[in-house]
């Protein structure tokens, strides 16, 4: 692997760092903020400076007006974007849209794409994906899904609960995970104000970054024509794998930018605060703390663009996107604790965005599955791979 950058991938780099601490970061206190993330009026304020900018959903193809970025393009400037919690949102490259662009661009017919994909590059209309249903259903076992679909005619009668669906209060289409009666998984697209869909509520949660929160969805008797399934009947599964790969790395990018704003603010403070005679920085135990940064942040970033390289070689990379997303979610996360613990009574102030960093960043190593389910289907593929190797078997 070659890491050095190219001058072009550099200048797109240093332009997305300026756009952000120049246009983006001072929105960070914008009021048209709530314990659900971004309004709407702040999203397409902000979305608008990124389109100003060149800078909106680069990561969409060049036909539908992106900039085509490759993974390991991504990788360097959705760090960028994400060292402000509001990044993310202005270049229309936040959760769960970012993914459902990939998703979309890579199965939707052209129909599908002019209905929805085209407006949402654009930056004028948003998503979400429901596939999360509580308890019997699917959560991180995706085979509990419950959601059922019973074709009736040349339309599908969609009913079921999903839940923690991140960005529904505002979507404007949302992409449904259901059964059909074959009991394989499909994938539906509908738009959001369609009779049949209620949005119950939406659910308090420690993180605030993303617009449209995380909300109930009921589906009643929703009516979805056969020609707005995503892809072919039965291989959502498969389609779910086509976005969710990706979607884990582009996570860890993202939090890998809050990371490092979150260190940086230890450092600056570790540098100019007193205690015991000297410089914060110089006690040992706070030193120490800053190096372990260091270390953590640049093994993310190594374990960010190996997989995006290797993905960027055609490579599936399901089992290393797995790696990353425990590796990266869990060491952005000691990062950020310790850059609050650095920081002490300010870290656990608004005076600094450390703690906001804090409480956003938690979820992180539950969402797009939680990091022990993660282990476990590595551990299960590092099994099967020596077996297949030596031939031993259980």
């Amino acid at each position: 692997m070659n890491f050095d950058l190219s001058p072009e991938l550099e200048r797109l780099r240093d332009r997305t760092r300026r756009f952000i601490a120049e246009k983006i970061i001072p929105f960070e206190n914008d009021p048209r903020q709530s314990a659900h993330g971004p309004s709407e009026e702040l999203r397409r304020d902000l979305v608008a400076l990124a389109r100003a900018e060149g800078l909106l959903t680069p990561h969409a193809s060049k036909e539908l007006g992106g900039l085509g970025l490759s993974h390991i393009e991504k990788a360097v400037v959705f760090e960028e974007a994400g060292y402000s919690w509001l990044g993310p949102t202005a270049m229309n490259i936040h959760a769960p849209d970012e993914g459902n662009i990939h998703l979309m661009e890579a199965v939707a017919t052209d129909g599908q794409k002019d209905r929805w994909l085209r407006p949402q590059v654009e930056g004028r209309i948003r998503s979400c994906f429901a596939m999360t249903e509580p308890a019997p259903g699917a959560g991180a076992d995706p085979s509990m899904l419950r959601t059922s679909a019973v074709r009736d005619g040349d339309d599908f009668i969609i009913n079921g609960l999903k839940w923690l669906i991140t960005g529904a209060d505002g979507a404007d289409y949302v992409i449904i995970m259901a059964r059909t009666e074959d009991g394989d998984a499909t994938m539906f697209l509908s738009d959001m104000d369609a009779d049949g869909i209620t949005l119950e509520r939406s659910m308090d949660a420690m993180d605030r970054c993303f617009t449209g929160g995380h909300g109930v969805l009921r589906f009643e008797n929703l009516r979805v024509p056969a020609t707005n399934v995503l892809g072919e009947v039965g291989k959502g599964f498969r389609y779910a794998q086509v976005r969710l790969a990706p979607a884990r790395l582009t996570h860890c990018m993202r939090w890998l930018g809050q990371a490092r704003r979150a260190h940086e603010l230890a450092v600056e403070y570790a540098s100019r605060r007193e205690a015991f005679g000297r410089q914060l920085g110089k006690h040992e135990g706070v030193g120490f703390m800053l190096a372990d940064n260091d270390m953590d942040l640049q093994t993310a970033r190594l374990h960010i663009w190996h997989t995006a390289w290797m993905m960027d070689q055609g490579h599936q990379c399901n089992f290393e996107s797995s790696r990353a997303k425990v590796v990266c979610s869990e060491a952005e996360w000691r990062v950020v604790d310790r850059a609050v613990q650095i920081l002490g009574g300010q870290g656990m102030t608004g005076e600094t965005a450390a703690m906001r960093i804090f409480t956003d960043m938690r979820a992180f190593r539950v969402y797009d599955g939680p990091n022990e389910v993660h282990r476990w289907s590595m551990a299960r593929k590092i099994i099967k791979a020596f077996e297949d190797a030596t031939g031993a078997t259980q």
